[in-house]
């Protein structure tokens, strides 16, 4: 810039000073000083936009690093445990040898290897890894004392495992010892179990259980103690459940019964077990360590998983422990359920981020405008005088940067101690972007503004500035790529875009928001021309308000597009927000009530008591109980040759069960629909068992027998005849299964006893109900099935992210509104003040500003909820909220889509208008008070 610092050319002399050296001002401590006011309202504004921006990243870490860890903590050890196992030592070896590869120094050695192999980010959990040898072939115990519940003896296997006496307490006698060398003819070894081993199998301290031998005498186990462990769910045990407690097996012949358990040796007696028949193996059981994962260590952890299941780490294991060693694990299956979860979840968050983001960042340009605006006549005054353009954007940028870095790094901080333990370059990144555009906005600004030297400038508004070039061409641009973005997430989905990652899941996240940005520049230049239509007859109307008012709208600043921008993206983001978080809470409710039935479930394998339903009336909260009567394996069959369909039977009152179906939504029918018919189909029954029973069938079973009467066989052999009255695709009573509906006063007595209630009633206790219904029921309220919808944190997490975004956008939408709003003040404090000495009232200045502001006001609210319904319409075939609702739980209902939320449409558009309309008769109310002579005055700068 050629000049010195207060603006003026270098052989420019300014007025003469009495005395001494003329010493010019900072331009930056100048600026600060002249507008501090300006400059805590931009550092307060990036301040917290940085802190937003940051945080954001931090709390998606922080609820997927929490949602790793549930998901490992509910997979069950035996899950998550990396497996190693080798066979019994090679036969060419001698039996010294192989009786030492199976000693504690030798597998320890091994177990050492195991560990060099594994791979970060995967860190083993030594404390609750284990190794051994077992036998993978339980045999017979046939000790007479041990239990039998069918009369086939028990199966036992021995384990020789670490570290006994570091995971469990004896509760009494003592651990197993091996004080003199084992060998595989080693006749007697000592062993321990747990006690709830020892309590099934009946096995007391002292006992002594015979294994057989090969090729040699039986082998005895004596019992030296009944351990009780101390971490009972920790890997140490549950890797091979076994040790800890006995498995009941059930021949598939003839359904008998028998035990199998584990007897603990100590870990130095592995070589006995080559004298047994057991098959021997050696194992080493790698336990992760699920607290130090997190999130974005997952394909890491996948990785290091596979390398060790079949890649160089089982390798490098072979090469040093055993050539025939194996590996096993559900590990990668936990993770790959996580990442499914994640990528299914990940997109709508996305979709909310944009969406905010966008927001901001436009309140931030706004913000930046603002300042040019107010300083236009400052800064052409400046490059009038010989300023350069560089010269002026580099103090505009120092003086910027004097405020907005500070304030940046400050929400940096801020965000930081507010979500602490997560990932920090994202959250840098994040802040770093938003100071970035709040430094560079005023200067960029102010560069398009003043490029040419120039001291006065035409009008701005609508009517004076036409649309150039090279706007036309960006819009062109946005359409292009809001259309193609619109049509790959219909087309594809949330979920191919979560899986295939790259700049096109970002595109499809942007679609809302891009929505609403072609909304926003189509209304910027349509909006006008029907206010200038109105204007017209509203000038034959009595006074000056509504036509001044309508032509003031329609001459409107060119710069609106921001604000309008601003606020359509955050209405569409809040419609579109809104919209799925009720269909993710609307998807919860359908799920729960098909998986109950019923606001409650009372149900039994058996009749219920008959005393059962009154009791249950008689809670607190029952408003009514329906019985009915359900054969879950009945066989649907037409004629007594052919193969017959399982199918359920529900046995029901047909005037309670129909309005029961009704209220609920779930295949309503009149109680005529049920009424019995004769063999000939006349009306009347001609006893039990024996007329045609009217049936609702779900669809399936009417496509295979049609409207003809078919014979039905029940569990308990009894056989009734129905036809199919009517179809419906769901009932309360069933649940994912075919099903027929009958008058249960057509069964037979055994069969029509009720085998489950299903309750209605607003706030249902669970504990009363369970306490009313007794033991040998299963009591299901729809509020607990909904809440274990709600199991992961990423469900959790995304959602509260959800609603904090939507809840940023509009609080910003509103900042946006007022900025706009501000930026306009002056010329309309001045207005009312020439408008007054003219004769205009008070009370017709509030209604002037009010009329002025409402066009653009209700533009915004009628063009949001309209974009926002738009976007909801276009891009609901291609979002799946299944994975946020349920998370990949059981649940019935099928896929959960977006569908239109009214609220969420239409209260952001109404606060829209309300702020509005407020802040001008807030204004006009401001400006009556201060009085007109102040914006009168010539030269004062507004």
């Amino acid at each position: 810039m050629t000049g010195t610092d207060d603006g003026t050319k270098a052989g420019t002399r300014g007025p003469a000073r009495a005395s001494g050296p003329r010493v010019p001002a900072p331009w930056v401590r100048t600026r600060l000083r002249a507008a501090p006011a300006a400059a805590l309202a931009l550092a307060l504004l990036v301040a917290l936009t940085a802190a937003l921006a940051a945080a954001f990243p931090r709390a998606v870490d922080r609820y997927e690093d929490a949602g790793l860890r549930r998901t490992l903590d509910d997979a069950s050890p035996r899950r998550t445990t990396v497996q190693f196992f080798a066979p019994r030592p090679d036969l060419e070896l001698s039996l010294g040898e192989g009786e030492n590869a199976l000693r504690e120094a030798a597998l320890r050695k091994g177990y050492d290897a195991v560990l060099a192999a594994v791979d970060k980010p995967l860190v083993a959990d030594r404390a609750q890894s284990s190794y051994g040898v077992r036998t993978s072939d339980p045999t017979d115990a046939s000790d007479s004392f041990l239990a039998r519940p069918s009369g086939l003896p028990p199966r036992v296997a021995l384990v020789a495992q670490n570290a006994l006496g570091a995971h469990s307490r004896p509760a009494s006698g003592r651990l197993p010892r091996a004080t003199d060398p084992v060998t595989a003819t080693t006749s007697e070894v000592e062993a321990a179990v747990t006690t709830d081993t020892a309590r099934t199998l009946h096995i007391k301290v002292g006992s002594v259980i015979h294994v057989p031998g090969l090729e040699r005498a039986p082998l005895a186990v004596r019992i030296t103690g009944i351990v009780a462990p101390r971490e009972p769910d920790g890997a140490y045990w549950m890797s091979t459940p076994l040790i800890r407690e006995p498995s009941l097996i059930q021949l598939p012949s003839d359904g008998g019964t028998y035990w199998i358990g584990a007897l603990l040796l100590a870990p130095d007696a592995g070589p006995v077990l080559l004298g047994t028949p057991g098959k021997p193996e050696r194992y080493w059981q790698v336990a992760p360590d699920t607290s130090g994962p997190t999130a974005h260590d997952v394909s890491g952890l996948a990785s290091a998983v596979a390398a060790l299941e079949s890649g160089p780490g089982l390798a490098r294991i072979r090469e040093r422990v055993d050539p025939l060693t194996d590996a096993t694990t559900d590990l990668d299956e936990v993770l790959s359920s996580f990442t499914e979860l994640r990528s299914g979840i990940a997109p709508l968050v996305a979709v909310a981020a944009f969406g905010a983001g966008t927001v901001a960042a436009v309140v931030v340009l706004m913000a930046s405008g603002l300042a040019a605006e107010r300083r236009r006549g400052e800064l052409a005054l400046v490059r009038a005088r010989g300023g350069s353009l560089p010269g002026v954007l580099g103090r505009l940028l120092a003086e910027t940067a004097v405020v907005a870095v500070p304030a940046g790094a400050l929400g940096l901080g801020a965000a930081l101690l507010a979500v602490p333990h997560a990932r920090l370059s994202s959250a840098v990144a994040a802040a770093l972007a938003v100071t970035v555009l709040a430094c560079v906005a005023l200067p960029v600004r102010a560069a398009f503004a003043h490029r040419a030297v120039r001291v006065l400038g035409g009008r701005e508004d609508i009517a004076s500035v036409r649309p150039s070039r090279r706007r036309t061409v960006a819009e062109l641009t946005v359409l292009v790529l809001a259309t193609a973005a619109v049509a790959a997430l219909r087309r594809g989905g949330t979920d191919d875009a979560g899986s295939s990652g790259g700049s096109g899941d970002q595109l499809v996240a942007l679609a809302p928001v891009l929505v609403g940005v072609i909304a926003a520049l189509v209304l910027v230049r349509l909006y006008p021309f029907p206010l200038r239509r109105l204007a017209g007859p509203a000038g034959r109307l009595r006074g000056v308000v509504a036509p001044l008012s309508l032509a003031r709208a329609g001459r409107t600043s060119a710069s609106t597009a921001l604000p309008l921008l601003a606020l359509l993206t955050a209405l569409t983001t809040a419609a579109f927000g809104g919209s799925v978080l009720a269909g993710v809470h609307t998807a919860r409710d359908h799920a729960a009530l098909l998986a109950t039935g019923a606001d409650g479930r009372i149900e039994a394998t058996h009749a219920l008591p008959t005393a059962l339903p009154g009791r249950i009336r008689d809670t607190r909260g029952v408003r009514e109980a329906v019985p009915v009567s359900v054969a879950y394996r009945a066989q649907a069959r037409r004629g007594s040759g052919t193969a017959g369909e399982t199918a359920a039977l529900v046995g029901v009152e047909p005037g309670p069960y129909g309005q029961l179906s009704r209220e609920l939504d779930l295949g309503g029918f009149p109680a005529r629909t049920l009424r019995a018919t004769g063999p000939d189909g006349s009306g009347g029954s001609s006893g039990r068992g024996k007329a045609v029973v009217p049936a609702i069938a779900s669809p399936s079973l009417a496509d295979r027998f049609g409207t003809a009467p078919f014979s039905v066989q029940l569990e308990d052999d009894s056989t009734v005849t129905v036809r199919i009255a009517a179809v419906r695709d769901v009932t309360p009573a069933v649940t994912d299964l075919d099903f027929l509906v009958v008058d249960r006063e057509a069964l037979t007595r055994r069969a029509a006893r009720p085998t489950a209630l299903l309750l209605t009633g607003g706030h249902l206790d669970g504990a009363a109900l369970r306490r009313a219904a007794g033991g040998g029921v299963d009591v299901r309220l729809r509020a607990e099935v909904r809440t274990a919808y709600v199991h992961s944190p990423l469900q959790s997490g995304a959602e509260r992210i959800y609603t904090a975004a939507v809840a940023a956008g509009a609080g910003y939408a509103v900042l946006a509104l007022l900025l706009a709003l501000v930026r306009a003040a002056p010329e309309r404090s001045a207005l009312l003040a020439r408008l007054r000495t003219m004769g205009l009232t008070r009370a017709q200045g509030r209604r002037l500003l009010v009329l002025e502001s409402l066009p653009q006001a209700l533009l915004a609210a009628v063009g949001g909820a309209l974009t926002g319904w738009a976007a909801i319409r276009l891009l609901a075939p291609g979002l799946d909220l299944t994975a946020i609702a349920v998370a990949g739980r059981p649940a019935p209902g099928g896929t959960a889509r977006l569908r239109t939320d009214a609220l969420s449409l239409l209260v952001p558009s109404l606060a829209v208008l309300l702020v509005a309309t407020g802040v001008a008769l807030a204004q006009a109310w401001w400006t009556g008070r201060r009085g007109s002579v102040r914006e009168l005055r010539a030269g004062d700068g507004r």
